[in-house]
């Protein structure tokens, strides 16, 4: 049997969920599986005929994570489950639905294809990183999408020292900077005219927000490399630096704490229906192909 065991993990202030959820665990228990609500959806949705676990208790037991929402819950999901390697698959309950890649409307079908084996997998690279001040670590996480440094409020930009595996690469000044992978090319890193990385690709895309100097471009390096990112100044930043691993931030960064960004030793196992094409994921979530005089798409 694939999948005995499924956790449904949602985005519980969302409207009508409760009700998606209850569907989709009738489905899948009528298939035979095993189902658990995450603890939190649970209390948030007033499932309790469903069997209510933790993050951790999910890790241990589940064999697939079904995540229902955005790709902000995505991402939540994914850090919290990525120690025990539970393969996630996601139902767009949100707006663009990068990573949750399965529509609302196509749930039933596409739960019968992974229930019955045909699916496609895939494996994507997490960052981990640290601030570290007088070689003391202050604070440690890791990101599916990005790790972003920024300035925390009104103000100049601020100054940051780059090196790779102990090779000085050059001074940044500028609003910030992202570290992205893979699957955080299409965020953030797409915004401040980032280069869309292919999944599997084994790399990470550094891109400057809104650089001081025009040729400061973004560029793609080796996930093997280690990246560290020294503050030399705030300027005259009100609230000085901030660093931000996915939805998680740390505000309290000073000139001289050290900012290192690596590949994390774990990686997230997405599972999508059987035909699921990223290019087709692009074309429709960026509009690609549509002929703007007719708004034809030639999909």
């Amino acid at each position: 049997m694939h999948f005995a065991t499924i956790a449904l993990i949602g985005r519980y202030q969302d409207s009508q969920l409760a009700k998606h959820l209850d569907a989709l665990a009738q489905l899948l228990q009528e298939a035979g599986r095993r189902v658990l609500l995450e603890a939190e959806t649970a209390r948030h949705t007033g499932l309790t005929h469903l069997q209510p676990a933790t993050y951790e208790q999910i890790g241990q037991t589940a064999d697939l994570a079904i995540v229902v929402g955005g790709d902000g819950t995505m991402l939540g999901a994914a850090r919290h489950l990525a120690p025990w390697a539970v393969p996630l698959a996601g139902i767009n309950h949100g707006r663009l639905g990068f990573i949750t890649d399965i529509a609302l409307q196509d749930a039933k079908a596409a739960l019968g294809d992974l229930l019955n084996g045909r699916f496609e997998s895939e494996e994507r690279l997490l960052l981990s990183g640290d601030v570290t001040r007088q070689q003391q670590c202050l604070y440690s996480d890791s990101a599916l999408n990005d790790v972003v440094v920024n300035r925390a409020g009104r103000g100049s930009m601020i100054e940051l020292r780059i090196d790779i595996d102990g090779t000085y690469m050059y001074t940044l000044r500028a609003d910030g900077l992202i570290i992205a992978t893979p699957t955080g090319s299409t965020a953030y890193a797409l915004s401040a005219s980032g280069p869309i990385l292919f999944p599997g690709m084994q790399a990470m895309v550094m891109v400057p927000i809104a650089p001081q100097t025009l040729s400061n471009r973004p560029i793609v390096l080796p996930d093997q490399g280690v990246l560290n990112l020294t503050v030399v100044g705030t300027g005259r930043a009100e609230h000085g630096v901030s660093v931000h691993f996915d939805m998680q931030t740390w505000s309290n960064v000073q000139p001289g704490d050290v900012i290192t960004v690596r590949r994390a030793p774990k990686t997230i196992r997405f599972i999508h229906p059987s035909g699921y094409s990223f290019f087709s994921t692009l074309r429709k979530k960026l509009d690609w192909n549509r002929l703007p005089a007719t708004g034809y798409n030639t999909d």
